[in-house]
């Protein structure tokens, strides 16, 4: 495999002079203070992704989502209507519920109260003993609000916060031709991992780690990124006025490539380290490119000759094709962290998405989800099947890819502690999402 020719640095699109926002005090990772602060001031001041919709298809059907000390029951109350209550029984504070399942009430497991879906009290056992000082309205389940956006539930503790829609500007805008809605899971997992929630997510929110983590996809993979400030979002884009996806980083020594076989390697990579961001499909039809094209073929003509075996694939199966223009393509780039906790690569039918939370109280703990998601043909979406881990070293079917930035995670978590370093100095080019992160970040926490 080619190595990283060092002195053969790409050309960076633009350039930009550090400031004070790219450098993050160590504090803001390892410290419990900070933690607290983050605790009081951001966890229940922000719109969080808590589920997906198609978690709980039917009326009855809920999904916890726990934050620190918090949860929420997020459930189905018809059709067309979800609504997310603070998971505590109004008498004692019993949790009501934990995971997921169905219920028609909501009962509590130590005196056996319940509570109907709309978070009215259903049923006090032996309710007379208060002698009609117990009101219906005083021990209602407290209400959290909740909204939707492109198949995903929010939830916020919040009133004073913004709606939603406003909150996730400009995701909605961007991508409001994408269809992320009618996308089902391929697949879920769960892991806890040794550092910060934070430390967790910038590893999915830049792509300059690319050329040292991952050096297997250069030669394959136009590496180099642009990342930009979204509001209090954050998104980078690979190659920006180029093409990445089957192009040759220019960080290794120059070669001639054959483009057929460099996007028929990056697809079938894709689909054997990660098995997301690209139709399962698709990987078997990618000797279409080497059969169909000439040797000499341009990396433009390999990609329209791909478009073309995907539309044509996805009418065979039944699967609507997204009709998306190249600029809204080229907007939505290759990365979007959502703040405050959650990361996606947008594909125009498939994903690849993470969300990371504190665990309990620890600032060096975290519990880190990654899933991927897919349009499938009507009725032929898979069960959704969680897979949960202690640890991710418990489990040995995370690919390359993902292992080699887990490994990075608790390393990164690691040195943080030593009296060496003082603090993160991050590429205002191309980690500006990361550093724009720390900014919306501090803004939630300050006094």
């Amino acid at each position: 495999m080619d190595q990283p020719v060092q002195q053969m640095q790409p050309e960076i699109t633009r350039r930009a002079k550090a400031g004070p926002d790219d450098f993050i005090p160590k504090e803001d990772y390892v410290s419990r203070d900070f933690a607290r602060r983050e605790a009081e001031r951001l966890w229940p001041r922000t719109w969080q992704m808590a589920c997906r919709e198609e978690e709980i298809p039917r009326v009855g059907d809920y999904v916890t989502y726990d934050v620190l000390d918090e949860s929420i029951i997020v459930v189905r109350t018809a059709p067309d209507r979800i609504a997310a209550y603070h998971n505590a029984c109004q008498h004692r504070g019993r949790r009501l519920a934990e995971g997921c399942g169905h219920a028609a009430r909501l009962h509590c497991r130590f005196h056996g109260w319940s509570w109907k879906l709309d978070g009215t009290i259903a049923h006090v056992v032996d309710r007379d003993n208060w002698d009609g000082s117990l009101k219906d309205e005083d021990i209602a389940l407290p209400k959290v609000r909740v909204d939707s956006w492109g198949g995903w539930v929010f939830v916020c503790m919040s009133e004073e916060t913004e709606p939603l829609l406003e909150f996730l500007a400009p995701l909605p805008e961007v991508f409001r031709n994408y269809p992320f809605e009618r996308m089902r899971y391929r697949w879920y997992k769960s892991t806890g991992i040794a550092c910060n929630w934070k430390t967790a997510l910038e590893a999915f929110n830049e792509g300059y780690h690319v050329q040292t983590t991952h050096t297997q996809l250069l030669p394959v993979h136009d590496d180099e990124a642009l990342a930009h400030a979204e509001g209090r979002h954050g998104s980078y884009q690979l190659a920006p006025g180029r093409i990445s996806l089957g192009e040759r980083s220019p960080r290794l020594a120059a070669r001639t490539v054959d483009y057929r076989h460099n996007v028929r390697d990056f697809v079938l990579m894709l689909e054997q380290d990660l098995k997301a961001s690209i139709p399962p499909h698709m990987a078997g039809l990618m000797d279409r490119l080497v059969e169909e094209l000439p040797a000499e073929a341009s990396l433009l003509d390999v990609l329209m000759k791909y478009g073309q075996i995907a539309y044509e694939a996805a009418g065979e199966r039944g699967i609507p094709f997204p009709a998306l223009t190249p600029e809204e393509i080229a907007r939505a780039g290759a990365d979007w962290h959502l703040f405050p906790n959650m990361v996606f690569l947008p594909a125009p039918d498939a994903m690849l998405a993470y969300r990371a939370r504190p665990d309990r109280d620890d600032p060096e703990r975290c519990i880190f989800e990654v899933y991927s998601l897919l349009l499938y043909p009507e009725g032929e979406e898979p069960p959704l099947e969680r897979q949960c881990f202690a640890d991710w070293k418990d489990h040995d079917g995370w690919g390359l890819i993902l292992e080699q930035d887990f490994q990075n995670m608790t390393e990164v978590q690691r040195g943080m502690r030593s009296r060496g370093f003082t603090g993160s100095r991050t590429n205002p080019v191309q980690e500006k999402s990361v550093s724009n992160f720390h900014r919306a970040l501090r803004e939630f926490i300050s006094e």
